[in-house]
């Protein structure tokens, strides 16, 4: 098996920052697992304390795989706003799969695409040939973000939660 870089997990866009996860960032990611309706208790932000075991084994996975998801933040007044990276997901580490999600006040405004530009920038420069995306098939805002960076539908599967439709882009 080929051996990769580590991805860069310090990119910056012309609005965009994204960095390592921290634990003072706990709070802001159960924000973001509020808003997609995963909180441990149903209602609400999920516990402080599982924001942190997320983010721990989130750290240990890109100390394993030298690929991360990073929170992106807006450079000009530094608010959270989501996160956006590499990650095995259902692919490998060879041929990771980009993901990225934003908090509803920062859809609509080029932001995930941006943030994802950067994150295949990083990936081409690890020496991978390939990446992969899933999206669930009601998410039209992903597949825009994907079309823009030049990903190609490649097959469709299910899951327990229903159709999933794979995606392909080629590295240079």
């Amino acid at each position: 098996m080929p051996s990769y870089e580590p991805m860069s997990f310090h990119l910056e866009t012309e609005r965009l920052g994204l960095r390592p996860w921290a634990e003072s960032d706990a709070d802001e990611l159960c924000a973001l697992a509020s808003e997609r309706g995963n909180s441990e208790r149903g209602n609400g932000a999920p516990a402080v304390e599982r924001g942190r075991e997320v983010i721990s084994a989130t750290l240990a996975a890109t100390a394993a795989t030298g690929l991360a998801l990073l929170p992106v933040r807006r450079r000009a007044v530094g608010d959270f706003i989501g996160y956006c990276g590499l990650t095995v997901g259902r692919s490998t580490v060879a041929e990771p799969e980009i993901a990225y999600e934003l908090l509803r006040r920062a859809h609509g405004r080029g932001y995930a695409t941006e943030a994802a530009r950067a994150v295949l920038g990083a990936a081409a420069a690890t020496g991978r040939e390939r990446l992969w995306a899933t999206v669930r098939t009601w998410n039209t805002s992903s597949f825009r973000v994907l079309e823009k960076l030049g990903f190609e539908r490649d097959h469709l599967s299910a899951d327990d939660r229903g159709e999933l439709v794979w995606l392909t882009r080629s590295l240079p």
